[in-house]
């Protein structure tokens, strides 16, 4: 019997009374449980909720009933543009490259992009590259050339030009790092159409490009595919190009899809040219505005240097690529249509008699005359807001 009293707690003892204590016992242990369970829960939560969780109203929260507690206005309690606070247990310290911790798939998914999102202002945010096809081409397009054009307001209305007539999309970047080479003498007014035109076109077309017009100093009979040499040269000074499209500076395209960018095999681009009823005038023609890339070009020692004077040069430049076993790649034409500014020949660039006979030998010539055996002196460059010009003396015809 004192056994039996002294168990249930003497005298005082009533029956039942062991197991409400069992209970009260039991109800702690939940409590406890329940406890622990919330704080690791909570661990990987975003902190500034848990007075919403508890049902108590602080200044963290960032509402009036918080910002009136202590005096202070509706804000949340942080510099501005600072971070959100990182979560229990997230490191300061991020760690280089993907986490390839073995937990690391494993933590909570807010918190990591909490973590993430307070790291995205220092860190360099990688652009995709642009498309095959720009989504920013309107087509076939008016070209006239009845109309006064200021350089000042055509570098107004292209902004992302930069000094020196180069431009890099900011949206995305550009597999087609393009040195447009413009052989160029005493033809500004064409240049202002030119540079009106293709401005808002190449950057359509999302190219990472800079003009070059590559001026012949002096009086001598003109030399287009020299001065195209020299373009490809000094272009490579300024930038890592791989791709070179060569125009004539009175040539216009008629629709942006006319793309000013190399391909696998080289480029004619202007294919159907009003000035011969929009249409080619024979199948092996490669004059007026042409695209090669760097291998294609140093494949063919670049162009000849001893055409003087009009003509005989695109032809050259056509059997040089035939020899080297590469074929042509063109447009159609109705994408290739493109319009010349109509003007007469220039002095000192009458027809080359000697053009005929020098086509006639190109397979013997042509690694005995282009970029391996040229020479020209730079007597000024300049760099304008809409082109880089170059001013070379290339000599005198020998």
């Amino acid at each position: 019997m004192k056994l039996r009293e002294s168990l249930l707690g003497g005298s005082a003892a009533m029956p039942g009374a062991s197991l409400q204590r069992a209970c009260r016992l039991l109800v702690a242990v939940c409590a406890l449980h329940l406890g622990v369970t919330l704080v690791y829960y909570l661990a990987g939560r975003d902190l500034s909720r848990l007075p919403q969780l508890v049902g108590v109203s602080t200044s963290l929260q960032g509402g009036s009933n918080g910002a009136a507690a202590i005096g202070q206005p509706s804000r949340e309690l942080r510099p501005p543009g600072a971070p959100p606070p990182l979560p229990w247990g997230a490191s300061f310290q991020p760690r280089p490259g993907r986490d390839s911790s073995p937990d690391a798939d494993s933590r909570p998914g807010p918190a990591r992009n909490l973590t993430l999102a307070a790291l995205s202002p220092g860190t360099a945010v990688s652009l995709p590259a642009c498309p095959e096809e720009s989504p920013l081409l309107v087509g076939p397009m008016m070209i006239e050339f009845n109309m006064a054009v200021d350089l000042n307001r055509v570098a107004e209305e292209n902004p992302e030009v930069k000094l020196g007539g180069r431009y890099t999309p900011k949206d995305c970047v550009s597999p087609h790092k393009v040195a447009i080479i413009i052989p160029f003498r005493n033809r500004q007014e064409h240049l202002k159409y030119w540079l009106y035109y293709l401005h808002p076109i190449l950057q359509r077309q999302q190219l990472d490009y800079g003009i070059y017009v590559i001026n012949q100093a002096g009086e001598a009979m003109f030399n287009r595919a020299k001065l195209l040499n020299v373009g490809f040269q000094e272009a490579l000074k300024d930038y890592d190009y791989n791709c070179f499209v060569f125009s004539d500076v009175d040539l216009i395209p008629m629709n942006d899809h006319n793309a000013y960018r190399c391909f696998s095999q080289p480029r004619h681009i202007s294919v159907a040219m009003d000035k011969f009823g929009f249409s080619l005038p024979y199948v092996q023609y490669f004059g007026g505005v042409s695209a090669l890339s760097k291998e294609q070009f140093l494949t063919i020692n670049g162009f000849p240097n001893n055409y003087w004077g009009w003509g005989g040069e695109d032809d050259d430049i056509f059997n040089r690529l035939v020899f080297k076993g590469m074929s042509l790649s063109r447009p159609n034409a109705v994408i290739g249509k493109c319009r010349m500014i109509r003007h007469s020949r220039d002095k000192k660039n009458e027809p080359n008699p000697q053009r005929f006979d020098r086509i006639a030998h190109t397979k013997e010539t042509m690694f005995l005359d282009g970029l391996n055996t040229l020479f020209y002196n730079v007597l000024d460059v300049q760099r304008y807001p809409l082109y880089t010009k170059v001013t070379v003396d290339i000599g005198t015809p020998s």
